[in-house]
């Protein structure tokens, strides 16, 4: 495909339009006026040149032909890198950090705006990424490609009927220098579970260390420790859900296996498990009843080191888990916490262990 350049006549492969290119926001991003005489950034990946700078039509065959080239014995993918500046490098950029943010595009207007999506790669590091959903069982990639270190790119831009498929968002990423010797880095696969709610409050997008607007982040990694690492494969969920017990009697011997040797204590910290009766209490005076609960089964807990505790808080709109994070972040920090089983309560609760 041909080289892009201003003044290039261009139109869109995913979508109908095209202009003549105005110039470059970066090695991604190209400035198109379409035909009404306005400025739209776009995927340079996205765009098809049907008439050069200097009027020289391309043929049709040339234009239409998306097919990928058939690779011969000799042909060797390859990752360009195009380093025209020395990268300027920190002490603190050896450790990577990462995060994906969100902007509305009209925060006056949260109830009809679109979003902004962009990764931000705050670290020495060149990293290539892979930005997908989970649709099903399966996986479908939105964006990939190659970081530079110390910046942040756009990556998508989306409106509020497509909310619901980054409910279950992954990232991965690679990272390595460029013509230098650099501390090698496991591959990094985080599955992020994005509160969609959250779209529709303008008080959940806040002050942050990326972008002068309010915004909401979503780390990836801090200081090369991933936030949420995948650790099983798709094969091992499926072989998971595709598992049955046919025997009524092997079911109760696992059952009272169960019962004998796990060490998991599973509190159900619903309000109507805890309390008979909710008159005259509000939302607030509910949630500190429920982290009392949590609190005085953490206390009683604590000096059996590997014991596992499951808090069942529902899915909801997510209120009690984050208070619930925030006490074991504040309190219990030597603690270890992940979600509890998906299989047995799905994304309603979240497993403790003593440490």
């Amino acid at each position: 495909m041909k080289k892009i350049q201003v003044g290039d006549k261009v139109r869109f492969l995913s979508t109908v339009g095209g202009g003549q290119v105005k110039g470059f926001l970066n090695k991604q991003l190209v400035v198109v006026e379409d035909e009404n005489g306005f400025d739209v950034p776009v995927l340079i990946s996205e765009c098809v040149v049907v008439e050069t700078a200097g009027n020289k039509k391309l043929e049709q065959t040339e234009v239409l032909d998306k097919e990928p080239e058939k690779k011969t014995e000799k042909s060797k993918p390859s990752v360009q890198v195009n380093e025209t500046e020395p990268i300027s490098e920190t002490a603190e950029g050896e450790k990577i950090t990462t995060c994906l943010v969100f902007l509305p595009t009209d925060a006056k207007n949260m109830t009809q705006t679109s979003f902004e999506c962009y990764f931000v790669n705050d670290s020495n590091y060149y990293l290539f990424i892979n930005y997908m959903h989970r649709e099903n069982n399966s996986w479908k990639s939105r964006y990939n490609g190659i970081v530079e270190p110390n910046t942040q790119i756009f990556i998508e831009e989306f409106d509020k009927s497509q909310i619901n498929e980054l409910e279950k968002t992954c990232v991965q990423f690679l990272s390595f220098k460029y013509n230098k010797i650099f501390r090698f880095k496991n591959p990094i696969s985080v599955e992020l579970r994005i509160d969609t709610v959250k779209f529709y409050k303008l008080h959940s997008f806040t002050e942050n260390d990326y972008f002068d607007d309010n915004a909401l982040v979503y780390y990836i990694t801090r200081n090369d420790t991933p936030e949420r690492e995948m650790l099983i494969s798709a094969d091992d969920i499926q072989r998971a859900m595709q598992e049955k017990v046919t025997s009524e009697e092997r079911t109760r011997r696992e059952r009272v296996v169960k019962k004998e040797k796990s060490p998991i204590i599973e509190i159900d910290l619903h309000i109507n498990q805890l309390l008979d009766s909710t008159a005259g209490m509000d939302n607030t005076e509910m949630l500190e009843f429920q982290l009392k609960k949590f609190n005085e089964v953490m206390q009683e807990n604590l000096k059996q080191k590997g014991k596992k505790i499951v808090f069942i808080h529902g899915k909801g709109d997510g209120v009690l888990k984050s208070a619930l994070l925030k006490e074991i972040k504040n309190r219990y920090k030597s603690c270890y916490y992940q979600d509890a089983s998906f299989r047995e309560y799905g994304f309603g609760a979240t497993m403790v262990t003593i440490k």
